[in-house]
């Protein structure tokens, strides 16, 4: 790259060069020639450059702006699920909007300012450079600093201590902005909450809703009829509406297979203890959505039933010809929502983990290690389906039962 310059240099001449000198001795042993190099204001105190000034300085100023008010939403927002005809539905809905927004226009304001930084303030300049195989001279090495220093300056931006503030604030928050919502996945997944169990358990991964039936309650295979608010004039209510419905026997017909909830006893609003006056809706739906409540209750053809394997210990988890299996794939954690009758099989459609629902939810293809927990159920006085207990394994993937 410097074959054709004087490198001859001594250190002592070296440290005596300024370094504007030092600049102009890098780019001739670089063997870069400086084709064209124009200043982007070369008169002093030129408006336009102060116009220039207010113009980057907005975007970055808006990049910070719009970062503080994703933390702000993030922090301060209500964000808990509000349904129809729920008191603060209307915030609500704005959440996860208002995040994709503020951060958005927080990192595409950033960027807009770097832009027009670089399009305003640094020089206009065209080099040519030839290329060379192998590693720098000593006095290529000692002329580098001096060339990063000449850019710095060109830059302008050393004297511009407001945008330069303004730049690396906006950097800082934005990047912040981007990693800030990974605070709330930092959580201890031992810690039990506050307060009694409820259908998403204590809080630890060990529990879900079906738990609640260690605390002495009765807990009903609920079945899932997608009723929503109704709409009374201008308004929509929850009164009277039910989610979760009891399920007998004879409400599955054989070879099928339905995704079941926990319903706790004082939570049932149907049949005969339907009262139109009374609000379920909220609690049916934490069931719902619970992460460790969803169980598939299948019903075998009596021909199949004749076949089943049970596991040792849990003979007695079934009652009669319907089983009850976690619908939580042992692998990670996705559904297993497709039920085979021909096969007998249960699928999960992730990663296509297979289980065998005639050997106790045994896996036969696929990455799942670990059966489906079975949930014991048996049928109480008035017909209903019920759980006789609760999962004796942890439902999901095997490596939430361990604490290392």
């Amino acid at each position: 790259m410097s074959n054709n310059v004087n490198k001859n240099y001594t250190s002592q001449e070296l440290k005596a060069m300024s370094n504007d000198e030092l600049a102009r001795l890098g780019t001739e042993l670089d063997e870069v020639t400086v084709a064209y190099r124009k200043e982007r204001f070369p008169i002093a105190n030129d408006p336009a450059e102060k116009r220039a000034v207010t113009n980057v300085g907005f975007w970055f100023a808006l990049a910070i702006v719009m970062a503080l008010a994703f933390m702000a939403v993030y922090l301060f927002w209500p964000w808990e699920y509000k349904g129809l005809g729920e008191d603060g539905k209307w915030v609500y809905t704005f959440y996860t909007p208002l995040l994709g927004v503020t951060m958005g226009l927080s990192i595409l304001s950033m960027a807009i300012g770097v832009v027009q930084y670089q399009k305003k303030f640094i020089p206009e300049e065209i080099s040519v450079q030839r290329r060379h195989d192998g590693g720098s001279d000593e006095v290529d090495r000692a002329t580098l600093v001096a060339l990063l220093n000449d850019s710095w300056e060109t830059s302008t931006l050393g004297r511009r201590k407001v945008l330069m503030g303004l730049m690396g604030t906006s950097a800082v928050l934005a990047g912040l902005a981007i990693i800030f919502p990974l605070g709330g996945m930092i959580k201890n997944p031992w810690k039990k909450k506050e307060g009694a169990l409820d259908y998403n358990g204590d809080g630890t991964l060990w529990t879900s809703g079906w738990t609640q039936i260690e605390d002495g309650k009765k807990i009903y295979l609920g079945r899932d009829t997608s009723a929503i608010a109704e709409k009374h004039g201008e308004h929509y209510s929850t009164t009277g509406v039910t989610r979760l419905v009891r399920m007998r026997p004879e409400d599955l017909s054989a070879a099928a297979m339905e995704t079941v909830f926990p319903l706790c006893e004082e939570d049932v609003n149907d049949g005969d203890s339907y009262d139109p006056k009374r609000d379920v809706y909220t609690m049916h739906m934490h069931s719902i959505h619970g992460p460790r409540n969803a169980v598939m209750l299948i019903r075998l053809r009596s021909e199949d039933a004749k076949k089943v394997i049970e596991r040792e210990n849990q003979e007695d988890f079934h009652y009669g010809d319907y089983y009850a299996y976690s619908k939580i794939c042992t692998h990670i954690g996705c559904p297993t929502s497709l039920y085979e009758a021909q096969t007998n099989r249960i699928l999960c459609p992730c990663h296509q983990s297979q289980f065998d629902a005639l050997r106790y939810g045994k896996p036969l293809f696929g990455p799942a290690a670990r059966a489906l927990p079975q949930l014991p159920i048996t049928v109480d006085e008035e017909g209903y389906l019920i759980a006789k207990g609760n999962f004796i394994e942890p439902v999901g993937p095997a490596f939430w039962e361990r604490k290392s």
